[in-house]
């Protein structure tokens, strides 16, 4: 425990997810919140959920994630309670905080499953923390650990997810594929704010991208056309989102003469609905129908060296709140984020609302 001190738990922090058909118009209900979407166009929206019985993959992928951080933990010694509170479904952040209030609990590392920074992966949770602990009276002080993008324990299972699926193309074919990296598309407006002095969610996506690039070439001997495209896109037509879409760019590639790619969804840290509606079933189709040979490397997930990671963190973080001075693992040349947001970092598009963990 001494390591981990002045925490007395870690709070795993997701987006959520529908676990049987009822779910899905009540989850989307709470994605879209303040929005005034018709059910109707829910019901729409939530088609895709269907072709998976009615459930999200993603609560699962965070029980099986809250197993592993638990173990890791308990092999190194590191003695700490590990709770799991969503954003959108159950289990809810306040039933999170209720729960850790009832336990004693008095102060928490928050491990958000975003590795980047823009409102939606950053200031939303943030916005969340403000809401629950208001909901929760007496609830634990809350500190969110950096954004990982660029942490060893992300970038390598990445590398090696990648150097996998290219092993996966056809001998004939490998050696002019292109390297297709996806991330959730947000509107270029968020992308233009993100990070303290803008335009950090694309940025951070780059570096990570030419880092894997680099390390493929080193492992292979081959340098890979790579781009960075994006998937997921909602919203109005009207306003402008990070492009090119996928299966727009699987498309151009063709066109290109391109025979075989490999995606590598390093904006996911699991695969969840994204990845695997996205691009399992919607941009593999679109590979089939244009003849293209077509490997999807896998995420993190429950990689021991990202598992590995959260414990890192968690202890970096410690350290610091003890007036140390830590030495922050980091691939690449961005340095380690911060631990307290700026003012003004990755700002809500629709206006000001509290947050904790930052500077306002």
């Amino acid at each position: 425990m001494t390591g981990a001190a002045p925490y007395d738990a870690l709070l795993l922090v997701s987006f959520g997810g529908p676990e049987k058909p009822d779910d899905v118009v009540p989850f989307l209900r709470n994605v879209t919140a303040g929005k005034n979407i018709p059910d109707e166009r829910l019901v729409e929206v939530g088609a895709h959920y269907t072709l998976f019985g009615g459930r999200s993959p993603i609560n699962d992928q965070n029980r099986a994630l809250l197993d592993a951080i638990r173990e890791d933990l308990a092999s190194h010694d590191v003695d700490l309670p590990v709770y799991w509170g969503n954003r959108n479904w159950d289990p809810y952040l306040t039933d999170a905080l209720e729960q850790m209030k009832a336990d004693g609990i008095t102060r928490a590392a928050c491990l958000v499953t975003s590795a980047y920074s823009s409102y939606s992966g950053c200031r939303q949770y943030r916005e969340n923390f403000a809401d629950a602990v208001a909901e929760v009276p007496g609830a634990p002080q809350l500190d969110r650990l950096r954004a990982y993008f660029n942490h060893p324990g992300f970038i390598e299972p990445n590398l090696d997810a990648t150097l996998t699926a290219l092993a996966g193309l056809p001998d004939a074919l490998r050696g002019e594929a292109h390297l297709v990296f996806v991330t959730h598309s947000i509107p270029t407006t968020m992308n233009d704010t993100s990070g303290p002095i803008g335009g950090a969610y694309a940025h951070q996506h780059v570096t990570v991208m030419d880092e894997i690039v680099d390390r493929v070439r080193e492992e292979t001997g081959h340098r890979y056309p790579s781009e960075l495209v994006y998937c997921s896109r909602s919203g109005p037509p009207s306003m402008p989102w990070l492009e090119p879409d996928v299966n727009d760019h699987l498309e151009a590639l063709h066109e290109a003469g391109v025979r075989a790619v490999v995606l590598v969804p390093i904006g996911f840290v699991s695969d969840h609905m994204e990845v695997i509606y996205d691009l399992d079933t919607e941009a593999a189709a679109t590979a089939e129908r244009l003849g293209m040979a077509f490997e999807r490397a896998a995420t993190a997930g429950v990689d021991p060296r990202f598992v590995a990671m959260i414990r890192d963190l968690l202890l970096e973080r410690a350290a610091v709140e003890r007036g140390e001075e830590p030495e922050r693992a980091v691939i690449g040349p961005v340095p380690a984020a911060w631990d307290v947001c700026a003012a003004g970092c990755c700002p809500n598009p629709r206006g000001p609302r509290p947050a904790l963990c930052g500077s306002d």
